[in-house]
């Protein structure tokens, strides 16, 4: 593993006033303006001072129009077509300057300290290159996501999915999850920030995989709590997320190779799982071309071996497919 390499930032109590903000929050957006007025609402009563900059992925709803009236604090990327998430989100990213950068979904709405909790890691320690925040679901108060969970497959999980979040018991921390997120600026540029080739769903894992084979640590924010709707873009349960989410799965699965044999199959039986459950529910092969496509794109590029730490191989065959067949 790689040697993190030393980073040198000035500290909040260091800030020089009349500086910028050493926050920069990225809110990509596509077809959402109800969701982003909200989103916006509440970034707009944090503790902290940030710089807000939204990435519209070519909306046709008049998002750009509005935000630029009701919120002129904003910055603006303005894109000529939906580049998808982790493209938008580059592009934001690009734009600012702050050595701390906050990726929100603009189906989130985040509580008044959620960007002082969420950077409090990154401040504390420069071996730290990304944080993960903890979302619950509207209206249940139980944990939507405390970061990504993989098994020994690499089949990826909501972390804490369903949980009491003030009784958290979770495993291992493979990724923090792209919905709610902090980056050390120069972790984030150092790796080249999300795979493009990726639209949605899969590439928050993908890059916090390339982040700890780059030998940056990961850091938890528990207090860092927003409200996630989830799926509010894509559609839950859509054909178009389902296609995403396929392409996201066979592309890691083509990058980053299982930490042994017993990983290999483990993966196999759950994917031919998902693709005969869809195949029965809903009589179509798209999650298995989708896997193969993402799968075969991936071995283009370097194979990588996923760190051990981040697998949690306590997720066992059964727990597994009772998981993951549901997704087909």
């Amino acid at each position: 593993m790689i040697s993190c390499r030393p980073i040198q930032r000035t500290s909040a109590s260091d800030t020089i006033p009349g500086m910028s903000p050493d926050i920069d929050v990225v809110v990509v957006t596509w077809q959402g303006r109800v969701l982003l007025a909200s989103c916006l609402d509440h970034l707009r009563r944090q503790t902290v001072p940030h710089q807000v900059i939204v990435a519209d992925n070519a909306s046709t709803d008049g998002t750009v129009t509005f935000v630029r009236e009701a919120y002129p604090e904003v910055q603006i990327v303005e894109l000529s077509e939906n580049q998808g998430f982790g493209a938008g989100n580059n592009r934001g990213v690009a734009v600012g300057t702050a050595p701390f950068v906050v990726l929100v979904n603009n189906d989130v709405d985040v509580e008044p300290d959620f960007l002082e909790s969420i950077v409090r890691p990154l401040r504390a320690d420069e071996r730290v290159g990304a944080v993960a925040a903890l979302t619950t679901r509207p209206g249940t108060g139980v944990v939507d996501q405390f970061g990504i969970q993989v098994d020994q497959g690499l089949c990826a999980y909501s972390r804490g999915s369903g949980q009491d979040p003030s009784h958290l018991a979770v495993g291992p921390l493979a990724a923090p999850c792209g919905a709610a997120v902090a980056y050390r600026r120069d972790a984030f540029e150092q790796i080249g920030g999300f795979d493009e080739q990726i639209f949605a769903y899969g590439e928050d894992l993908d890059l916090g995989l390339r982040l700890l084979e780059a030998g940056w640590r990961f850091a938890e924010a528990p207090d860092a709590r927003g409200v996630h709707i989830g799926g509010a873009t894509a559609g839950v349960g859509s054909p178009w997320q389902r296609d995403l989410s396929s392409f996201g799965r066979g592309f890691v699965l083509g990058r980053f190779r299982t930490v042994d044999l017993s990983g290999r199959v483990h993966g196999l039986v759950i994917d031919l799982a998902v693709v005969l459950s869809s195949m029965v529910r809903h009589r179509t092969l798209r999650p298995l071309t989708q896997r193969w496509r993402g799968y075969s794109i991936a071995r283009r590029g370097v194979r990588r071996r996923v760190p051990a730490e981040a697998v949690d191989r306590s997720v066992d065959l059964g727990q597994a497919l009772g998981r993951l067949v549901g997704r087909a």
